[in-house]
């Protein structure tokens, strides 16, 4: 039986465009900065967030801030752009935030130099510690999805509205994202309050240690569902390189 284009064609109406193939076209990356970010190694990463110039804050900004942890690390935390300790040092979360941080990976038996990866959505820090403008967010986005595709965590947890918004593409507060299991790709990714958060509202502290308490859950189940042993060791550093002031 004749199709529909061969009827079109033999009266001299073929069509002249077509759908296109929506997931053909996904897997083709067209940005020449993406893909070229996409193809570097950990060490190549690093270099090239401390030569960023994709936005402005390139130009304000102490220290890049790249992230710091164990690659193939279970656990990677983001968090939302350094802080003023974090841009004097260059290391995520070392200020107030970052002891309590450390304090809650503690509760769990964790500690940043064995088990996790920590990071943030912006690599360098906005003046002021303003909220990051979409336009930073998205100069800094290839960076983020290459660091969780090399450490490859089993569990991803957002820490603040602005991880997870940027890593779900949703508009949300954290209060309606907790306490599900949502997916970035095809890994688990767990929402709850950042710590400067916490720092301001202690009473939201037994909330955040629920938080980890199911993201721990979510560990382990997809842990057991990859048949993985439930603790799997960190498979070399990939921590940020000195830099000069």
């Amino acid at each position: 039986m004749p199709t529909r284009d061969d009827v079109l064609r033999e009266l001299g109406l073929s069509p002249r465009w077509r759908l296109r193939d929506r997931a053909r076209d996904d897997d083709i990356d067209t940005d020449p900065r993406r893909a070229r970010i996409a193809s570097l190694a950990c060490d190549e990463l690093v270099a090239d967030i401390d030569a960023c110039r994709a936005c402005a804050l390139g130009a304000t900004r102490t220290c890049s801030v790249p992230g710091v942890g164990v690659q193939g690390a279970p656990w990677m935390f983001v968090g939302e752009a350094p802080g003023a300790d974090e841009d004097a040092q260059g290391e995520p979360f070392v200020g107030a935030a970052g002891r309590l941080l450390d304090n809650m990976l503690a509760a769990l038996g964790l500690s940043r130099e064995r088990d996790v990866f920590i990071a943030n959505v912006l690599k360098c820090r906005p003046p002021g510690n303003r909220a990051p403008e979409p336009a930073e967010a998205d100069a800094c986005r290839p960076y983020l999805d290459r660091q969780i595709e090399l450490v490859g965590p089993t569990l991803i947890v957002a820490l603040g509205k602005s991880a997870a918004c940027t890593l779900l593409g949703v508009d949300a507060p954290v209060g309606s994202l907790r306490r599900r299991v949502h997916r970035y790709g095809a890994t688990p990714l767990v929402v709850t309050y950042h710590p400067a958060y916490l720092l301001r509202t202690p009473a939201d502290k037994a909330k955040a240690w629920e938080d980890l308490l199911f993201a721990r859950n979510a560990l382990r189940e997809a842990l057991t569902q990859a048949g993985k042993p439930a603790m799997p060791s960190g498979a070399g550093a990939c921590a940020p390189r000195p830099q000069a002031a």
